[in-house]
């Protein structure tokens, strides 16, 4: 809790915490409102609409945000010399590395809830009322808090891996554009290639949980049925068969895997 205190700490010294805060807020409030012009055509609500661009914005903004956070939290302090020191005290590896992990998370869980909750409050200031769809919504902010840890561990990973502060920099974009951007269009095009014959539902099922983005994704996405509707997601929600806990599941799994692996490298490093 020490070391969570002191990463909390430099993250207002360095203004992360009021960057990142308003970077979402903005982005959110813009999409609430201007992004709310179709719901009177398609029939759904405000709120449906918004869970639907903020989910897409989250898989593009929360990820890089954890990995610029995180990318250079073990290997920048080697760099630095501030490891040694640290560890010259009485405190366990894994402990370090869990103390800014819980430092990290708790920068970006309250940008996020902060920045998301603004523009839920606005939306309800602005008469959004949909017991449903705000349910979903609580559920899109929780959910994408634990897209962030995901990637937060995984720059942990990355972090104890490599070398230096620019090789993690480079590896953390890669990982960034690969599953944001490049993994949905390999995977795309393989369903075009392969017509059905060898990838079937479970073996799809399987690939969309292999990338923590696709598992954010449909579990937001058919969160509630205006929100599923709306999104056009809700026949791919249906054939998946990936419940809710399945997908939170598999998120979970993708925050525990990365983060002992980071544990097990930085444990048998030399500082």
């Amino acid at each position: 809790m020490i070391i969570a205190g002191k990463e909390l700490r430099d993250g207002m010294r360095n203004r992360w915490v009021l960057a990142t805060t308003a970077l979402l807020a903005a982005l959110a409030l813009t999409l609430a409102f201007l992004g709310a012009a179709p719901t009177g055509s398609v029939k759904v609500g405000a709120l449906a609409v918004t869970i639907v661009s903020l989910s897409s914005l989250t898989i593009f903004l929360v990820p890089l945000i954890a990995l610029l956070l995180s990318y250079d939290a073990i290997v920048g302090e080697v760099e630095r010399g501030t490891m040694a020191l640290l560890l010259a005290y009485p405190v366990a590896r894994w402990q370090v590395v869990l103390g800014k992990f819980a430092g990290h998370l708790g920068i970006l869980g309250f940008a996020t809830a902060v920045g998301y909750g603004v523009a839920g409050l606005a939306l309800q200031l602005a008469g959004a009322e949909d017991p449903g769809a705000w349910i979903a919504f609580v559920a899109m902010i929780a959910s994408s808090m634990l897209l962030g840890a995901v990637f937060i561990a995984i720059g942990y990973f990355v972090s104890a891996l490599v070398r230096d502060r620019g090789a993690a920099g480079g590896v953390a974009i890669g990982v960034w554009l690969f599953f944001v951007l490049l993994y949905d269009m390999a995977l795309l095009g393989v369903l075009v290639a392969d017509h059905g014959q060898t990838v079937t539902a479970d073996v799809l099922n399987a690939l969309l949980l292999l990338n923590p983005t696709d598992a954010y994704r449909l579990l937001n996405l058919t969160a509630s049925p205006d929100v599923s509707g709306f999104a056009g997601v809700v026949g791919l929600g249906a054939r998946a068969g990936l419940s809710p806990a399945v997908l939170v599941g598999a998120l979970a799994a993708w925050v525990v895997a990365p983060l002992a692996a980071a544990t097990a490298l930085f444990a048998r490093r030399q500082v």
